[in-house]
């Protein structure tokens, strides 16, 4: 087997701007789906929560040798999509927009592996714990003390 580009280096990875560009097709008022443009966020909540199901006994079955790779990619996708739909439903209210969430996640990744992209020193998987650990409750605590 071939060694696999990293996601940072495979140019199908800009292809999330056209899942979320596909979404927002689907919810166009006029010629959208109906089924999609009915959607809410409460009606959507249990289909994400069937994909992540579904994603985690897939990677159980690959992992233990009785389900193909492939199947877990699928499911991974399916996750995916009904992340970007939620996402999509989010930024209808005004809420945020994908590139919001992206962001905050590689900012919040970033921020909690001071060990790698900081000044800190980190010499077994106990140490990151406690990084991440003490780094997730001083974001708690700095959303406490917001207005």
């Amino acid at each position: 087997m071939s060694a696999l580009p990293p996601a940072s280096e495979d140019p199908r990875t800009r292809d999330l701007a056209r899942l979320c560009a596909i979404m927002e097709r689907l919810r166009r008022p006029g010629d959208g789906c109906p089924w999609d443009l009915e959607q809410t966020l409460p009606s959507l909540l249990p289909y994400l929560r069937e994909e992540l199901d579904e994603a985690v006994t897939a990677a159980e079955a690959a992992l233990r040798g009785d389900g193909p790779p492939d199947a877990l990619r699928e499911e991974l996708g399916d996750l995916l999509f009904n992340v970007v739909f939620t996402v999509e439903l989010c930024r209808e209210r005004g809420w945020f927009t994908m590139g919001d969430v992206v962001l905050g996640a590689a900012e919040k990744i970033t921020r909690r592996h001071p060990h790698i992209f900081g000044g800190e020193q980190a010499e077994s998987a106990e140490d990151v714990q406690r990084i991440w650990q003490r780094v997730k409750s001083e974001e708690r605590a700095g959303r406490d003390e917001r207005p």
